[in-house]
C-alpha cells in the first residue's frame, strides 16, 4: 500500500534522534535513513531507537560510487555497499538506493562495466537479505560526481544487462520529472520501479540541485503520480526537499508541506 516517508536529507541539520523524534510527533510512520546520520549516532543505538519509535525505514540513503570519482577504490566501494546491506536488513529497510558515481575519467562503456560488476555482485546478498537495490539517475544539470546515469533510457538500459529482480530504479520526480520523454513513459515501466522520490522545483537545476516546497514547482506531480497509480505502483512515496529554495525553511513546516501534498495527490 502506498505511504508517505520524509528522507532525512529533508531535515539536513537535525541528528538522526532529532529526525525520529519529530517525524514520529508529526504523525508520520516511515522515514528514509540517511546512513551519515544514522552512523553519527551509532548504528545499534539508532537501530535500537528506531525500532522503538514504531517508524520503519522506506528506504537507506546511499551506496555507491563503483567508479572510483568520490576518491574510493572500486573493492573499498563494493565492500561499504555489502556493510550497507547488513545495516538495511538490522533496521528493517526493504531499499537501498545506488549512485554509480560519475565518470571519473573513464569511458562511458568502462564506467558501466564497473557498476553493473559492482550490481552484479551485491544483488546475491540482497537476495539472502530480501532486499532491493535501487539505482537513481539524477538531472544532468546536477549529476556530476554522483552519477553519469541521467536518463530513463540508460538506467533501464543497465537494469535490462544486469537482469535481476533485486536491482531495480529510483523514480526521483525532481531528477526524471523534469524530463518529459521520462514521465510520458511511467506507467509502462511502474513494475521497475522500487521507491519514489517526491521532488519539485521551479526550474532545472545548474550544478546543485534545488528542490521547493511541494506544488510551488513546475514538476507535474500530479500526472505523475497519476500514471505511477495506474501502473500498480504502490510503494513508499520518500519527499527529499533540500536546496537554496528551502534552506530557511523552518523544518516542521517541510514536514507539514509534505503531508499536505502527499494528501492531496493519493488521498
Amino acid at each position: 500500500m502506498a505511504s508517505l516517508s520524509i528522507n532525512e536529507t529533508t531535515t539536513y541539520r537535525w541528528s538522526f534522534e532529532e529526525d525520529v523524534t519529530n517525524y514520529r510527533a508529526a504523525g508520520l510512520r516511515n522515514m528514509g535513513v540517511w546512513r551519515q546520520k544514522l552512523s553519527d549516532f551509532g548504528e545499534a543505538k539508532g537501530a535500537d531507537l528506531h525500532q522503538e519509535s514504531n517508524l520503519r525505514a522506506s528506504c537507506l540513503f546511499w551506496v555507491g560510487g563503483f567508479t572510483g570519482s568520490d576518491g574510493r577504490s572500486y573493492q573499498e566501494s563494493l565492500d561499504d555497499a555489502a556493510e550497507a546491506l547488513k545495516t538495511a536488513a538490522e533496521i528493517g529497510a526493504s531499499t537501498v538506493i545506488v549512485y554509480s558515481g560519475g565518470r571519473a575519467g573513464h569511458t562511458f562503456n568502462h564506467a558501466r562495466r564497473l557498476v553493473k560488476d559492482a550490481l552484479g555482485e551485491l544483488a546475491p546478498r540482497a537476495e539472502q537479505l530480501d532486499l532491493t537495490l535501487a539505482l537513481e539517475p539524477m538531472h544532468p544539470g546536477c549529476a556530476d560526481g554522483w552519477t553519469f546515469l541521467t536518463s530513463l533510457d540508460e538506467t533501464l538500459a543497465m537494469l535490462d544487462e544486469i537482469a535481476s529482480p533485486r536491482v531495480k530504479l529510483v523514480f526521483d520526480t525532481y531528477h526524471l520529472g523534469q524530463q518529459p520523454e521520462a514521465v510520458e513513459r511511467i506507467e509502462r515501466i511502474a513494475s521497475r520501479i522500487a521507491l519514489v522520490q517526491l521532488g519539485d522545483a521551479k526550474g532545472p537545476p545548474t550544478g546543485e540541485q534545488n528542490r521547493c516546497l511541494l506544488g510551488q514547482g513546475v514538476v507535474p506531480l500530479a500526472q505523475i503520480v497519476a500514471a505511477l497509480k495506474a501502473g500498480g505502483y504502490d510503494g513508499h512515496y520518500d519527499v527529499e526537499t533540500l536546496g537554496e529554495d528551502v534552506e530557511s525553511t523552518d523544518y516542521h513546516e517541510l514536514i507539514e508541506n509534505a503531508k499536505r501534498a502527499y494528501a492531496d495527490l493519493l488521498g
